[in-house]
């Protein structure tokens, strides 16, 4: 198995094409990267950025380069000895426009006679063996907008089939709707009466079985073409969580593949683990970035920052916002699963529902995949009859059903695949709007609740990471992450200044009140992580984190009069001098700081243990916000400038100009690209003297980096003093500056951070 020593990850779009991902392998190699890594290629929604839509799953989408596009960045990347890694997605078909989905259309036309109804998860007899199609407008006249055209069926824009025989007798646009093997209905009847499994509460997105055998060898033929011609090295799996059997999928890919390198994008709560018998090599690295981000946050900052905008506890308040997504817009997949109880278990159905949402909103992590994780469902139980006794001898009897011990039942299979929707919805896009404290924090993968890692355990995680998932990615920026890893790392400058964010969010209410101190607090911490900013970027923002928030304002029930505010207090920031003046003289104050935290988080992500990731464009400053702010194009041509200017040797100064970020990022992958016997272990480097507890460093077989955490206390404090840290005597080289030290035992800090707030040492003789 071909495994990659890093990689890059580049979003392949009708506007980025895999022939522009060619021309960009010569760059790619001498940054330092190992693998290409693609978002997905198969043909999607036509018009969509992200590929996650996949409409066919037989070709390389024609607007991404085409099955001639891929062999160009396949040939290219390969002839420079670097491997392709490619994002792929099993669980979901995209049905936004049918026409574009054979096996949807064909469905749609067909119904249960469809060769394809086996292929999508719907519960035929949940609405007369019809499938619900969520797209009408409000109004009790919208079928009377129906018309016949081109033996379809037209509704405004939308198209639908027609089934044979069935419009043949001169009846009415609406008389034939009633003859279909789908039902239009009104789109806010999605929430609760839906029967079609989708992704999350996505109804354009709808859910696969790609554990029937014919389904998973035609969905993946494609794939299959690419690992038989040698194409492609390794995959990346979307969204697992979702499929009825993990385990059983990635055997399947396994022998597929022949046994390629494959990642799974899994997200794990704090202490969980994959299952020991999934093929694959672990996870796509939002745990990592976790832990990473937590090193460089000040736990003495905690207190202050809560108190600047008090928020109930995140565990109170990730079982509120999960039980209204239960309730609300995963309702729907709820009362599936109550359909799925056997009637001798003779639950009332009130009940039933009632229980089952509590279990799933009290589940503790993503899912379970039964037989592993059943100690999850035991949690999830007792937390749930602690919380309602009313309920515990349903819940109880409900444990049973889901835990059978003869094999798992269709209700079983379900409830796992829905606990994942609850999480994911309830938490990553609802609570971490609603938690301000330290926005940094609220990130994919990882619990804003746990404030801050300290050095030493920081350390025993990346040993253990060593140990237990050494080819698993390590990312700080992805195309998922709400806030990228140079927004994040300036905000999390906050923890060092939390009295000074206080009375700025204090001033910036009083002259821009948006009227939801929660909101304002997370609203401004995202200006600030990424100003300077466009307008327009601003804005979009706010609408985005305010409806997702779901306090003042929602997606489904816009509050005009809130957003209104809310755009004006955005406004302010540009055109008012008393809100502007508090946001540029605290990133002024932030600045300097969180170039330190980039620099310093950025190079530990690049030599811990692990297979780091690129994500496109963030070998520069990138002070990104949520998608689609953080798939914006990126500018090669000055990357591809500035990496041809480190030649010169001279040492960049730490700066706007984003040159150190390019030392740091290039200098590091290069030498683990070149020199992979310096990367064969993990050890953890003391430091001794007054500001040792500002110092983090390990080594990893000959590679040793070290970091600078918490700037701005370390100049409060006096500056580095006597701090020194303890490496074996000798001569070291300092891999980004070219400068070198020699140790009797320990070398000074101040001496080897005189230049930047990092460095990469490897131990040798000078030239």
């Amino acid at each position: 198995m071909r495994t990659p020593l890093s990689t890059y990850r580049l979003q392949i779009s009708p506007s980025f094409t895999l022939f522009d991902a060619a021309e960009r392998v010569p760059y790619l190699r001498r940054l330092g990267a190992d693998w290409v890594y693609l978002s997905p290629i198969l043909t999607a929604e036509r018009g969509s950025d992200h590929g996650y839509d996949v409409t066919d799953f037989s070709a390389v989408d024609p607007a991404r380069g085409g099955a001639e596009g891929l062999k160009a960045l396949s040939n290219a990347a390969h002839a420079a000895g670097m491997g392709v890694l490619v994002d792929i997605v099993p669980n979901h078909m995209g049905v936004a426009t049918p026409a574009q989905n054979r096996w949807w259309w064909s469905l749609l036309a067909e119904g249960r006679g469809s060769r394809y109804a086996e292929a999508f998860d719907v519960d035929w007899d949940a609405a007369g063996g019809r499938i619900r199609l969520p797209v009408l407008g409000d109004g009790d006249a919208q079928l009377d907008e129906l018309k016949l055209a081109g033996g379809e069926l037209h509704y405004y824009d939308h198209r639908f089939p027609v089934a044979a025989g069935t419009a043949e007798d001169g009846a009415s646009a609406r008389e034939v709707h009633d003859r279909q093997h789908y039902e239009l209905v009104n789109w806010r009847r999605a929430d609760s009466e839906l029967n079609y499994r989708r992704f999350f509460g996505v109804n354009t997105l709808a859910g696969v079985r790609v554990e029937v055998p014919w389904v998973f060898e035609e969905s993946h033929a494609e794939v299959r073409r690419w690992f038989d011609e040698s194409l492609v090295d390794g995959l990346r799996i979307d969204h697992p969580d979702g499929l009825a059997d993990p385990a059983g999928y990635l055997e399947d890919l396994h022998r597929l593949t022949g046994g390629a390198y494959v990642l799974v994008e899994k997200i794990l709560e704090p202490g969980e683990r994959l299952p020991e018998r999934w093929q694959c090599q672990g996870t796509t690295g939002y745990d990592a970035l976790a832990d990473v981000d937590r090193l460089f946050t000040d736990p003495a900052g905690r207190a202050e920052l809560e108190a600047a905008a008090p928020a109930e506890p995140f565990a109170e308040m990730i079982h509120g916002t999960k039980r209204a997504i239960t309730d609300g817009m995963l309702r729907s997949e709820v009362l599936r699963l109550v359909r799925l109880i056997p009637a001798e278990a003779d639950l009332a159905e009130d009940s039933a529902e009632d229980a089952l949402a509590e279990l799933l909103t009290c589940f503790p992590v993503y899912r379970s995949y039964l037989p592993d994780g059943a100690e999850y469902l035991e949690e999830a139980a007792i937390a749930a009859q602690v919380r309602r006794p009313d309920l515990a001898p349903t819940i109880a009897a409900l444990q049973g059903l889901l835990s059978p011990q003869d094999g798992l039942t269709e209700l079983a299979v379900r409830f796992q695949q829905t606990s994942g929707m609850v999480m994911a919805k309830g938490v990553e896009d609802t609570a971490f709007y609603r938690y301000p404290r330290l926005t940094s924090l609220n990130e994919v993968g990882a619990d804003p609740s746990i404030f801050s890692l300290e050095p030493n355990e920081l350390h025993q995680r990346l040993l253990l990471r060593e140990l237990h998932a050494p080819l698993a990615m390590t990312a700080m920026s992805t195309h998922d992450t709400k806030r990228s890893e140079d927004t994040r790392a300036r905000i999390s400058v906050l923890s060092e200044l939390p009295g000074e964010w206080a009375a700025a969010l204090s001033r910036l209410e009083e002259a821009a009140p948006i009227g939801d101190l929660p909101l304002a607090d997370l609203l401004w911490q995202a200006l600030l992580g990424a100003w300077p900013l466009s307008r327009e970027r601003a804005h979009a923002y706010a609408e985005k984190a305010s409806r997702e928030a779901g306090n003042s304002t929602t997606w489904v029930r816009p509050d005009e009069d809130f957003e209104r505010r809310l755009h004006a207090a955005v406004d302010a920031a540009f055109d008012n001098p008393a809100v502007r003046s508090v946001l540029e003289d605290l990133a002024a104050k932030v600045r300097g700081a969180g170039w330190s935290n980039s620099l310093a988080a950025k190079l530990v992500q690049l030599t811990m243990p692990g297979v780091p990731d690129v994500y496109q464009g963030t070998e520069f400053w990138d002070h990104s916000l949520v998608d689609p702010d953080n798939r914006r194009p990126v500018d090669f041509a000055a990357r591809e400038q500035s990496l041809k200017g480190q030649e010169s040797g001279a040492l960049p100064a730490v700066d706007e100009g984003a040159a150190a970020k390019m030392l740091v990022v290039s200098r590091a992958l290069q030498l683990r690209r070149d020199r992979q016997e310096l990367f064969s272990g993990y050890r953890a480097v003391p430091a001794t003297g007054a500001a040792a507890d500002h110092l983090f460093a390990f080594d990893r077989g000959g590679a040793v980096t070290l970091a600078t955490r918490l700037p701005l206390g370390l100049r409060r404090a006096g500056g580095w003093r006597d701090t020194a840290v303890v490496l074996p005597p000798g001569r070291y080289r300092d891999e980004l500056t070219g400068l070198w030290y020699k140790s009797t035992g320990t070398l000074p800090a101040a001496e080897v951070f005189g230049n930047l707030p990092v460095a990469l040492l490897v131990r040798e003789e000078e030239a």
